[in-house]
């Protein structure tokens, strides 16, 4: 009788550290969800934030780089380019280092030279446009560009592209230790904004961890 009844308390006491472990497993899932959510919110909203502020003069303009389709710009490219282009007659900076590396295999052009290309045929002197031919991601495309500047004694830059993707240019530029980095936004009317800003949010939650990682000397 007594084995029965300690049988049954086993039985008990297992259905009920398994019930309180299921909610503890509930409670932490509902603890990272709600941190998910506030984060996703925090992040949306230092993207919504970014704010032009180009300089009045610099020593280079650095155009970010986005898709080629095949051997032309795709359309938020050229959006970057005619933004570069108006700032270029506006005074502010008269030489250009364009950065991005080959989309796929096969295509003709990189990033780079799909931008020199566009920027030749809208009147630029190709002896003002500097290609950065390797980048794959916008802390590649600064760091390259950094380099570039480094070589020609350049110290001052405006850094070119969409208003969704400033806040996070900003960031990497000031990390890499540009001196006085700013930069020139525009909107665009091409893009599906709901789409790229979906993916700026994950692109910016992983420039946060890498920072992390930087600052640590781990990356």
């Amino acid at each position: 009788m007594r084995q029965e009844i300690n049988g049954e308390e086993r039985v008990i006491r297992a259905m009920t550290g398994k019930k309180l472990w299921m909610k503890r497993a509930l409670y932490a899932l509902l603890i990272l969800v709600a941190a998910g959510v506030l984060w996703s919110g925090y992040a949306y909203w230092k993207i919504e934030s970014a704010v032009s502020n180009p300089a009045d003069k610099a020593d280079v303009g650095i155009i970010l780089g986005a898709s080629m389709w095949g051997e032309q710009p795709s359309p938020g490219l050229r959006e970057r380019l005619e933004h570069a282009l108006s700032e270029y007659k506006a005074g502010r900076f008269r030489t250009f280092i364009v950065t991005g590396g080959l989309d796929k295999p096969g295509y003709p052009y990189t990033e780079a030279e799909g931008m020199r290309n566009y920027l030749v045929a809208a009147g630029v002197p190709e002896s003002d446009i500097y290609l950065e031919n390797k980048a794959t991601s916008t802390y590649e495309n600064l760091l390259y560009s950094q380099a570039i500047m480094k070589e020609q004694g350049w110290k001052t830059s405006i850094i070119i592209t969409h208003d969704y993707h400033g806040t996070r240019s900003m960031e990497v530029a000031a990390a890499l230790g540009y001196e006085r980095p700013t930069v020139s936004l525009t909107k665009s009317t091409v893009l599906p904004m709901a789409k790229h800003k979906s993916r700026e949010v994950l692109a910016y939650t992983k420039w946060t961890a890498d920072r992390l990682l930087i600052a640590a000397g781990l990356l």
